[in-house]
């Protein structure tokens, strides 16, 4: 195994894991779906309930296909439309910096993601073992990283955002 291909496992593993972790603190973490339901209510988002179950699983489901590297330049536009949801609904307001809940991290998350799209999966994958990876790299994953998860945010929320104080959430994330 060569060194980038470490190096994409390592990008891909991490960040997977993140979004697991994500995933499962809006289902089951803090105050569970339910506080996770309050807080996408809290930011607009309807139907909120909705919004926290297809979250919860979608962060799960994305984070599991990219630690193991099956589809990833989808499951990269899953993170990068998620991450561009939650930078324009809850963080753009603070600025740049986490620990002032700015987009910050959100911003490296997504830009991380595009550019696993732009590498692939590299040879410890399941898209590489599948001969899914032939061709996905590059622009074409860019395109599908960065358009589809761009795509995907501008239609989440321009069906389902509704801010209602602008966007200024008291509510702590669940």
């Amino acid at each position: 195994m060569s060194n980038y291909d470490v190096a994409v496992m390592m990008i891909r593993v991490v960040v997977g894991g993140t979004m697991i972790a994500h995933g499962y603190n809006h289902l089951w973490g803090g105050g569970g779906l339910a506080g996770t339901a309050r807080w996408f209510d809290a930011l607009g988002m309807r139907p909120a309930k909705l919004h926290a179950v297809l979250s919860g699983a979608g962060e799960l489901a994305a984070g599991v296909a990219l630690a193991v590297g099956l589809l990833t330049p989808l499951a990269a536009a899953f993170v990068v439309g998620t991450m561009t949801v939650a930078a324009v609904t809850a963080h753009r307001h603070n600025g740049f910096f986490v620990f002032k809940d700015g987009y910050e991290y959100v911003l490296m998350i997504g830009i991380v993601s595009i550019a696993l799209a732009i590498l692939g999966p590299g040879s410890p994958s399941i898209d590489h073992a599948a001969g899914l990876d032939a061709g996905l790299d590059g622009g074409v994953g860019a395109a599908i990283a960065a358009g589809g998860g761009a795509l995907g945010a501008v239609v989440l929320l321009g069906t389902t955002w509704r801010p209602t104080r602008c966007n200024q959430v008291e509510t702590a994330q669940p």
